[in-house]
């Protein structure tokens, strides 16, 4: 992965890996509900993406309530959007202290293992990066999200005792995709995008950071998305030590860029709601282009989503999306 990273930056033209699963859920006739059940049938979405675009890279869905059903969260699943969390699950001390950190053969785990097993033994051209919710997005889901921000200020250690748990559990899940194969992994923190620089140091950094140090190496690659951050706490991503950084459309991307190492790459960050679902074709290559333009002199940059694209994104603004791409490069 290193030398693949190093071949992105040392090209003159760029390349382009969208956070997208759901066009191949689409093309492949099945629901959202079928995919973020069954692995094989998420399988086939990935490939289909894979076939269809020019993606430089494999991305799994950003379902971020697998990891919470493990632990014990209900989750509502409608048939044709993401899942989510229903409920709180841990209330205080006692609570978080009586919480069992689960195995990897828990709910819907092994389906996802599954899904990345099966793209990995299929598709051979191009790396495939796994995917997995943060430390602190995750116990947000378990406290709740709103309680959570206020008991980091009244009880720190509760909430330190829950972070410890996840990233237990988020070390094993991330450990057991490397050992299948896969050649990274997208670690989902948008909610830490709500903290300051400090406390997302305090409250994420420091875990992810673990994550980084049990798995990063010159095979596998941490790649941290937070589309939460406005800015504010780049400075705690970049602390984390992840061998590339994913950012929201909430960010300016060229400045992010110049506060960013230019030995990591940075991706993003096409609206994925208001530009590539919503607008028209003709707004997502006038977009698109105008991102690439305004990014042109840093070889560490990588296009991308701004977020997981969304059900239902017209297939001709995904195609618009890619025409900007290829016309870049032509230039």
């Amino acid at each position: 992965m290193n030398t693949w990273i190093k071949q992105i930056m040392d090209s003159p033209t760029r390349v382009a890996i969208p956070i997208m699963t759901h066009p191949g859920i689409e093309e492949s006739g099945k629901k959202v509900f079928d995919a973020v059940t069954d692995g094989e049938v998420h399988f086939q979405a990935i490939k289909a993406v894979s076939d269809t675009f020019n993606t430089a890279a494999c991305t799994v869905i950003m379902d971020l309530t697998v990891e919470a059903q493990a632990f014990g969260c209900s989750i509502r699943m409608p048939e044709h959007e993401i899942p989510n969390v229903i409920g709180r699950l841990i209330y205080d001390q006692e609570t978080t202290e009586n919480l069992e950190v689960p195995s990897l053969s828990t709910a819907r785990v092994p389906e996802y293992l599954k899904a990345n097993r099966l793209a990995v033994e299929n598709i051979k051209n191009k790396p495939i990066l796994s995917g997995c919710i943060g430390p602190f997005s995750l116990a947000g889901r378990l406290y709740d999200m709103s309680e959570i921000m206020v008991s980091i200020y009244i009880e720190p250690d509760v909430i330190q005792t829950l972070l410890e748990k996840c990233t237990k559990f988020l070390i094993s899940y991330c450990q057991e995709l490397k050992a299948i194969g896969t050649a990274g992994v997208v670690i989902a923190e948008p909610a830490a995008g709500l903290l300051s620089d400090e406390d997302c140091r305090q409250y994420s950094s420091v875990y992810v950071k673990q994550i980084v140090e049990a798995v990063q190496d010159d095979t596998f690659t941490v790649i941290l998305h937070n589309c939460g951050n406005t800015g504010q706490c780049t400075p705690a991503m970049i602390e984390t030590g992840a061998a590339a950084l994913h950012f929201g459309n909430a960010v300016d991307m060229e400045a992010t860029l110049k506060a960013c190492p230019n030995d990591i790459l940075v991706m993003g960050n096409i609206d994925p709601v208001g530009i590539l679902k919503q607008a028209t074709s003709d707004k997502v290559y006038e977009e698109t282009t105008k991102l690439l333009e305004k990014t042109k002199l840093y070889r560490n940059f990588v296009l991308s989503s701004g977020c997981d694209m969304p059900p239902g994104v017209p297939m001709a603004n995904i195609k618009a999306f890619y025409q900007a791409l290829n016309d870049f490069n032509s230039k």
